[in-house]
């Protein structure tokens, strides 16, 4: 829906609004920073990535994009493991106020909404880029750029007031190179040096709750891009310029590794008295290589105490925007990768399914599935669980189907669905104390609706 929105009034009758609906069904410290420590609904502590990062008192989180959330597996993996999220492009000048004056909120509401949901913290990503702006914003003179740029800021965030843990008030300001100069782009050529400085003190009054970062990226390391970067927040904070964290992209492939000074730049950032917050890691490569490189990353965040969290750009591979190189946690079809587990480990994180993933010899437990009965219109589905090489005295099994089939009826086990009702996490009941090696199975009985998908079972975790 196209929302023309005037300045005065739209805190009261929009972001006021879903704010108050969300306390209606959870929490205020679910919409706080004490959200870090809530778990995903499906979780089990220190099982996923999130929950791990909590115990930690970190977020761990993931950029979702809008038209994934009606993928019941996308949704799955979205719920259960990560307890952020980032909108990929449904913040961005040109999704949000594609003709002056004329917002259109709907795609970013619906990932806010689902965030607030399931208890998860929202970054917003970005208000001032010089990239996905509409052509109408280069057009301007410097009065009226100044003008609608400042309205921008105040028009978005007012929407999202108290909503947003952090935003990116301006991304990607420096040129790369040895230069450490200024970025040409309709703000940096029309206003100067002083837009940025503008951009802050106005997010600041637009929403004074509101972690105010500055993100960019090749700025991992020591060199003259982050040292530029260094010398601006070193003068906002003596200054009193508004500035709350800085975000570092951290996107790393073989001709662009981690950094060995990474850890030590994140701390000179940090000891200016800012945050620091990896907001886009995707690292391309697989295998251990992979695994080890991103286990790195979380081992130097952990080491500094401003670091307050991890994004990854992404949640399988084939969505990435560097798809070809393999870059995130998770495959096509939403398998672990050993970069997952090797993030998990570096968390303190355990997984009910061994560093191979579901079925691994030794894991806590494993799940297969099987189709008992078919009588075409409907089904009844068998899941064996089985004990690793250890007893276990509980279980649960997550089971994603695609619509328009739905569960009718669920023996052996104790069913909760997901918002999407997609979802369904069945926990055992009566049977959930397995010997080593020993099984026990639940059963569904599912309408398929004209559907003929057949239903994905996740990974088994027990205790």
């Amino acid at each position: 829906m196209l929302m023309i929105k005037s300045r005065a009034g739209s805190r009261a009758t929009r972001g006021g609004g879903r704010l108050r609906a969300v306390l209606g069904v959870t929490t205020t410290a679910l919409l706080t920073v004490t959200a870090l420590a809530a778990l995903p609904q499906t979780a089990h502590a220190a099982d996923t990535l999130g929950a791990a990062a909590a115990e930690k008192g970190r977020y761990f989180g993931a950029a979702v994009a809008a038209h994934r959330l009606s993928e019941a597996q996308y949704v799955s993996t979205l719920n259960t493991e990560f307890n952020s999220v980032t909108p990929e492009n449904e913040m961005k000048w040109d999704a949000l106020e594609p003709s002056r004056g004329s917002f259109n909120f709907s795609s970013a509401d619906r990932i806010v909404n689902h965030a607030q949901s399931r208890g998860m913290d929202v970054r917003g990503h970005t208000l001032v880029w010089h990239s996905q702006l509409p052509s109408w914003v280069s057009g301007l003179g410097a009065a009226d750029l100044r003008t609608a740029m400042n309205n921008h800021i105040t028009e978005v965030m007012t929407h999202y007031k108290g909503e947003i843990h952090s935003w990116d008030v301006v991304n990607e300001a420096f040129q790369d190179g040895g230069s450490g100069a200024r970025r040409s782009s309709p703000f940096q050529d029309k206003l100067g040096n002083g837009f940025i400085e503008e951009a802050f003190r106005t997010a600041r009054a637009a929403d004074p709750d509101a972690k105010l970062c500055y993100n960019d990226y090749n700025t991992d390391g020591v060199n003259a891009k982050s040292n530029a970067v260094y010398t601006m927040v070193k003068d906002f904070k003596s200054r009193g310029v508004p500035i709350d964290c800085v975000g570092f992209q951290s996107h790393f492939n073989s001709a662009s590794p981690v950094p060995s000074d990474y850890q030590a730049n994140l701390q000179r950032f940090a000891d200016l008295g800012v945050e620091v917050q990896i907001t886009e890691l995707d690292i391309e490569g697989s295998g251990t290589t992979q695994a080890t490189h991103y286990g790195n990353v979380v081992k130097a965040c952990l080491a500094v105490t401003r670091c307050t969290g991890i994004t990854v750009w992404g949640i399988p591979d084939k969505y990435s925007w560097r798809a070809s190189g393999t870059p995130l946690l998770f495959d096509d079809n939403y398998n672990k990768k050993p970069a997952y587990h090797a993030v998990l480990s570096a968390l303190g994180g355990t997984s009910g399914g061994g560093p191979g993933g579901p079925g691994t010899p030794g894991a806590a437990c494993t799940a297969t599935y099987t189709t008992a009965e078919d009588w075409g219109g409907g089904y009844n589905g068998k899941v064996t669980v089985t004990a690793g090489s250890s007893p276990i005295s509980n279980w649960s099994v997550n089971v994603t189907l695609t619509a328009p089939q739905k569960v009718v009826s669920v023996w052996n086990g104790t069913p909760a669905w997901d918002s999407s009702g997609n979802v369904m996490t069945v926990k055992s009941s009566w049977n959930g104390t397995l010997a080593a090696g020993a099984s026990t199975s639940f059963g569904f009985t599912v309408n398929r609706n004209g559907g003929s998908a057949p239903p994905q079972v996740g990974a088994c975790t027990a205790s």
